[in-house]
């Protein structure tokens, strides 16, 4: 395959401990585990997804010293019946090809029938000398407790939204692109913690690119996502009290068909930066580089006068109602409430 036909999540995958960024907590125990030679029969990854969890697998295998041919990856969520857990019982027995250890890495393994758990269930408690196991998922509360009490476990974590646009400045400048202020900020924002996502909204960025150096104007238009005015007319109105405008962005923004969750990120991003600049005015120079210069100034403007309602409370009954996005059965719901119990105040 073509280099510029490889996915930038594939190109830029972490291949050593030491490449992996937002996971230290599991990277400090694994590999100060296999520098002791105290290697576990298996261990279960778990994870939101595009955090990790099948490169971490890798990694470990090849800090094993495992070759490809001893390294069997197998899809749960397409092989979760018993039939398929019957040929790993088989397979494990045979011995390594030119390795020490056979690593099988069995991802998304909570689609696993209650069959195919019973049946794997003594080969994970008492798996031969020369075969690790090294499972992941994203629902961990779905994996039977008899499977989890005998597995070394470890949550991977979403990586922050700092983290994320920290990666992306790296991936965009070594494929010879800038990110003009706040362009990488707004992907992280939209990857939504997946470094997966991030790298793939960058990629389409980038393939629709006429130029070098790209703008947070040109992401919002490749990738749909809410216009910074729809964003700054919800804040206007919080610092107004003009119920009326909130109302209209909202409605703009749904008209548009823009993920509102994407689009009350976006809003509690710029209120909390609001709040910095605001009560730690020192701070100043922390966020600078995460915003643009027309960004900083919108946000200096709004917060000069002292509104009222630019506040801490705000934010708080804004991140209610992004925790109630996800059960509303009308997206704009939960925004239009918290707008009304703000200016109601």
């Amino acid at each position: 395959m073509s280099e510029l036909n490889i996915a930038l999540y594939r190109k830029y995958r972490p291949e050593r401990f030491s490449d992996v960024v937002g996971q230290d907590h599991i990277v400090k125990a694994i590999s100060g585990a296999l520098a002791a030679s105290k290697v576990a029969h298996a261990y279960l990854l778990s994870g939101p997804r595009g955090t990790g969890k099948t490169t971490i697998a890798r990694i470990v295998a090849r800090e094993l010293e495992t070759s490809a041919n001893d390294i069997y990856e197998i899809d749960a969520a397409s092989n979760r019946g018993i039939d398929e857990v019957r040929n790993i019982r088989e397979n494990v027995n045979t011995m390594p090809f030119d390795s020490k250890y056979k690593v099988y890495i069995l991802d998304e393994v909570h689609m696993f029938t209650k069959d195919a758990w019973n049946a794997l269930l003594k080969t994970i408690e008492e798996p031969p000398k020369h075969v690790i196991f090294i499972l992941a998922t994203t629902e961990l509360e779905k994996i039977p407790e008899t499977i989890v009490s005998r597995c070394q476990t470890f949550i991977l974590k979403k990586p922050t939204d700092i983290i994320l646009s920290q990666v992306v400045k790296n991936v965009a400048s070594k494929e010879g692109y800038e990110l003009q202020a706040g362009g990488a900020e707004l992907i992280a924002v939209l990857a939504d913690g997946a470094f997966r996502d991030a790298l793939g909204t960058l990629q389409k960025v980038i393939s629709y690119s006429k130029s070098k150096k790209i703008t947070k104007e040109d992401i919002e238009k490749v990738t749909g996502a809410p216009s910074t005015t729809l964003v700054n007319e919800f804040l206007e109105a919080l610092a107004s009290n003009n119920i009326e405008k909130g109302f209209l962005s909202i409605r703009q923004a749904s008209e548009q068909d823009i993920d509102m969750s994407v689009y009350l990120k976006m809003i509690l991003t710029k209120l909390r930066y609001a709040l910095i600049l605001r009560y730690a005015p020192a701070a100043k120079e922390s966020i600078i580089n995460s915003i643009s210069v027309e960004d900083l100034e919108f946000i200096e403007n709004l917060i000069s006068t002292k509104p009222t309602h630019i506040s801490s409370n705000s934010l708080s009954i804004l991140l209610e109602a992004y925790q109630s996005l996800r059960t509303s059965v009308i997206s704009e719901i939960p925004i239009e409430l918290a707008l009304v119990r703000i200016l109601s105040n």
